[in-house]
């Protein structure tokens, strides 16, 4: 049954304007909201109709908007005409022969916040980010289904504590095939596997500028690739002509992870070294050594945390630009790349031109990416498009 949740005075022209996200400083009172999965209808204190949307509860606020439309109703037919919608967005990149990997549903994006479509080579993978829009899972499944043909379907709900995957088998119909298997992207291989753990084995947002890498900034160069779990960066690089490629990850897993990458790939592994260490250790030993790179990469996760070493993108990314600017030979680039949403572009370019000045290094910004295509981001939520990518030019 319908709750109604009265919006704030000083928040209504928020949400007037499309705000998809229901946080609970805009609501008079929470009271009404009891069970994850519900649907509320947000009004004004005189009882003006603004929208409707559901209860979730994830780190980014309390559910979604999912219509202005006062007669829509959340059913069956409203969840086949947003995901017929973002299919059709997509045509394109199914027609593809050099990539079979791309997203084709992006949470409020393309309409519903809280859920997110991927397409593996004909398997797609469902990630729910809470409890509230996993309730509609049977209506968005069967909706699904009468649209797209697939060899098999997997989901990852992450909705734990610290949104962390719930541990379990994913796999939800369809063929089974837990297995790695190969998928292309710009015409290369990558190894992707949907039922282990919240990794798939590569992120789908950087893929422009993994091509970028291979077609430009990886070539003739000494690449030093941080945070590299599965070596993305720098198999591209290494196919772009790189002179070597230097691939380091705290996790052991990365090693053997990497090495089946460049080898699908057929990159001997001579000129591509794989490293297993904390990057701030290696960043020192690297400078006493007194070694240099033309490109370095620096891509990583928004926070971590190991025995020695912790990281939050918001308080530390200039801290790790002055750690690999000694190592940065002249006239090299760095990569600073993050999907934190915290902070914007702007905040973001300031952070590591910060580090550069500490040095007193001359720089130049050579290009920026954000979200490709294929995750389109809502007009009234600018957060969501969470991507900054900055190459940067030691001069």
């Amino acid at each position: 049954m319908e709750k109604n949740c009265q919006v704030r005075k000083n928040h209504e022209t928020k949400f007037r304007q499309g705000y998809p996200l229901l946080f609970p400083e805009a609501l008079q009172t929470t009271a009404p909201l009891q069970k994850e999965g519900q649907i509320f209808r947000l009004t004004t204190k005189s009882g003006e109709f603004l929208a409707r949307g559901y209860y979730g509860k994830q780190n980014k606020g309390l559910g979604w908007i999912l219509t202005q439309k006062e007669e829509e109703q959340i059913d069956f037919t409203f969840f086949l005409r947003k995901l017929s919608a973002a299919l059709a967005r997509r045509q394109k990149f199914y027609f593809s022969e050099e990539t079979t990997a791309f997203r084709v549903f992006n949470g409020e994006g393309d309409g519903i916040g809280g859920l997110t479509i991927d397409h593996y080579d004909g398997y797609y993978l469902f990630q729910w980010y809470s409890k509230g829009i996993y309730a509609f899972h049977e209506e968005i499944y069967r909706a699904f289904s009468q649209i797209t043909v697939s060899k098999g379907v997997y989901q990852k709900r992450r909705y734990q504590i610290g949104g962390k995957v719930i541990e379990e088998d994913s796999f939800v119909s369809g063929e089974r095939f837990d297995q790695t298997f190969p998928v292309k992207e710009s015409g290369l291989s990558l190894h992707a596997n949907l039922n282990d753990g919240a990794m798939t084995g590569f992120f789908l947002d950087q893929r422009n500028v993994r091509k970028q890498i291979m077609e430009l900034y990886g070539r003739n160069r000494r690449v030093l690739n941080t945070f590299s779990y599965t070596g993305a960066f720098s198999v591209f690089a290494a196919k772009g002509g790189s002179l070597s490629t230097t691939s380091i990850d705290l996790a052991k897993r990365s090693l053997e992870k990497t090495k089946a990458n460049f080898i699908l790939n057929d990159i001997k592994l001579e000129a591509n070294e794989i490293v297993v260490d904390e990057i701030s250790a290696y960043f020192a030993a690297a400078k006493e050594e007194g070694k240099r790179y033309d490109l370095i990469i620096l891509d990583p996760p928004s926070y971590s945390r190991s025995k020695n070493f912790s990281f939050s993108a918001q308080k530390d990314y200039t801290a790790l630009v002055e750690q690999a600017l000694p190592i940065l030979d002249k006239n090299g680039i760095l990569m600073a790349s993050t999907n934190c949403s915290l902070f914007d572009m702007k905040e973001f370019q300031e952070m590591v031109k910060k580090g550069f000045r500490k040095f007193n290094r001359k720089y130049r910004v050579l290009e920026s990416f954000q979200l490709p295509a294929d995750f389109p981001t809502h007009p009234q939520f600018p957060e969501g498009n969470y991507l900054k990518v900055f190459f940067i030019q030691h001069v």
